[in-house]
């Protein structure tokens, strides 16, 4: 599920952790979000198997069962160090200032002992998920699209997809993915009557409509966008030959699945969808790649390359 709403059920359970009660506006006005919302997570908390319980009366509010307690050890100062390095990945790349509330809280509930080693322990593991030379414009789009999904409110944007072909979609967002070090939306898309996932660099122009919807039922557990990814071209079986000065550079994408050839050289067997990413993809590479296999994909880079050659060097 989306990472935000992950944040916000954990910030929720060290506030209650925290306090005897509370009341349900109060967690409201503290996250950003509306009563029905609170009212939601508090539900998942207790589907969770944390006993949440609702007071009435003038010092009502809510707060966990008496007699239940979270033992405040159950996370290691290893795991804990973990779940920090990672919120600090995501702070980098997601808007707001919720994750460093987040990790605050966290501490809060280390023990002491946990603490004094805490700082050696996360400095070992950085996550950074930001691209090199920022992404002002990506958290822009993220922060559109969370509080969309907060209020279940519908989008609109204009999209390009990897042909070049530019549509006008409106959406049901749903989630962001993080995947490949890239930024997705998956979203219902009313114009294709199904689910799309949507690279968040090929979006512009997005708003948010006053218009809501009713969120559907989906299961995120198989992650069908894996499977949509393969649908997205006719998938197609590859034998690349690289040079031996671009070996790491192709294990980075293929990793083990290279086999070294008495030259010296890397053979890589991969299956890919046929698009015009995947012809751009190969042309990255210069001539430090050879498409042994399938011949049409030898020939049209080869047109492909013939009018590079022409737009640079045709006469004048």
């Amino acid at each position: 599920m989306i990472v935000l709403k992950l944040d916000r059920l954990i910030s929720i359970l060290v506030v209650l952790l925290r306090k005897e009660r509370v009341q349900a506006k109060e967690l409201a006005e503290m996250f950003g979000v509306s009563v029905r919302t609170i009212l939601r997570d508090v539900d998942a908390i207790n589907l969770a198997g944390i006993p949440i319980v609702t007071y009435q009366g003038a010092n009502g509010g809510i707060g966990i069962a008496e007699g239940y307690r979270l033992d405040r050890s159950v996370f290691t100062s290893d795991e804990m160090a973990s779940i920090i390095a990672m919120l600090k990945g995501v702070a980098g790349s997601m808007p707001g200032s919720r994750h460093e509330v987040l990790l605050d809280k966290f501490k809060n509930i280390l023990s002491k002992a946990q603490l004094d080693t805490l700082k050696s322990k996360t400095d070992r593991l950085i996550i950074d998920f930001s691209p090199w030379g920022g992404n002002e414009h990506v958290k822009g789009k993220i922060a559109v699209i969370s509080k969309a999904i907060e209020e279940s409110r519908l989008i609109e944007f204009e999209y390009t997809d990897s042909n070049g072909l530019r549509t006008d979609r409106r959406a049901e967002p749903y989630s962001l993915i993080l995947k490949g070090q890239k930024w997705y939306l998956y979203a219902w898309c009313l114009m294709r009557q199904d689910f799309r996932l949507f690279k968040l660099s090929r979006i512009k122009e997005m708003t948010a409509l006053e218009a809501c919807y009713n969120p559907r039922d989906l299961s995120l557990e198989e992650l069908p966008w894996d499977s949509q990814w393969q649908n997205s071209g006719k998938m197609i079986e590859l034998e690349l030959v690289f040079e031996k000065e671009l070996e790491s550079i192709a294990g980075e994408w293929f990793g083990e699945s290279m086999e070294t050839l008495e030259d010296g050289r890397a053979m890589v067997r991969a299956v890919l969808p046929e698009n015009n990413w995947l012809y751009g993809f190969l042309l990255s590479f210069g001539t430090g790649v050879e498409v042994i296999s399938p011949p049409h994909i030898r020939t049209i880079l080869a047109e492909i390359g013939l009018e590079i050659y022409e737009k640079y060097f045709q006469q004048t």
